[in-house]
């Protein structure tokens, strides 16, 4: 379906799905997936796997680096599918200096979806409750015209689908 390339953020706290449905709608645009979490410094991973939350200075450099991702790509005339939590507007400004032009999906759920979520899973650094809190807590929830908002309680299938037909119908994708 891809017409002109794309530089996609799929954000959301920990438990949202953004690498789950990442994956499958860069495999649905036919383009490539970075999971922001691939990227994080052995030391902010060895943070969250004791439970402590990343301060905006731990994540400075992360964020330029997807930032980079994001700017290479674009340079490059190619789509790019990027799962980050982009918890507060200032990162996503910093990921908007690679990709001016950034479309935003947004997945959103309550705390005892996230949770569940969360708790079912086990190859993951990111744990406990208070680790969801933290996040939740620190979360800006994008405006309306900043992206394009879908609940999580959705199958996966449909909120790519969904979101391809957005793309396509509204950003001339």
């Amino acid at each position: 379906m891809e017409t002109s390339p794309k530089c996609i953020l799929v954000m959301g706290v920990s438990g949202s799905g953004k690498s789950h449905i990442g994956r499958a709608l860069a495999k649905e645009l036919g383009c490539h997936f970075i999971d922001g979490d691939d990227h994080h410094s052995a030391n902010s991973i060895a943070k969250m796997s004791r439970g402590e939350p990343l301060s905006d200075d731990d994540r400075k450099d992360w964020l330029v680096t997807l930032s980079g991702f994001y700017r290479d790509y674009h340079y490059r005339g190619e789509s790019v599918v990027i799962g980050c939590s982009a918890l507060k507007k200032r990162y996503r400004d910093v990921l908007r200096q690679g990709a001016p032009e950034l479309e935003i999906l947004y997945l959103h759920g309550s705390r005892e979806t996230l949770l569940q979520r969360l708790t079912s899973r086990d190859s993951h650094f990111f744990h406990g409750e208070h680790m969801l809190d933290s996040q939740l807590e620190a979360l800006e929830i994008p405006l309306a015209s900043e992206a394009w908002q879908i609940d999580i309680r959705q199958p996966p299938e449909d909120i790519v689908e969904r979101y391809v037909i957005y793309l396509r119908d509204n950003r001339n994708a």
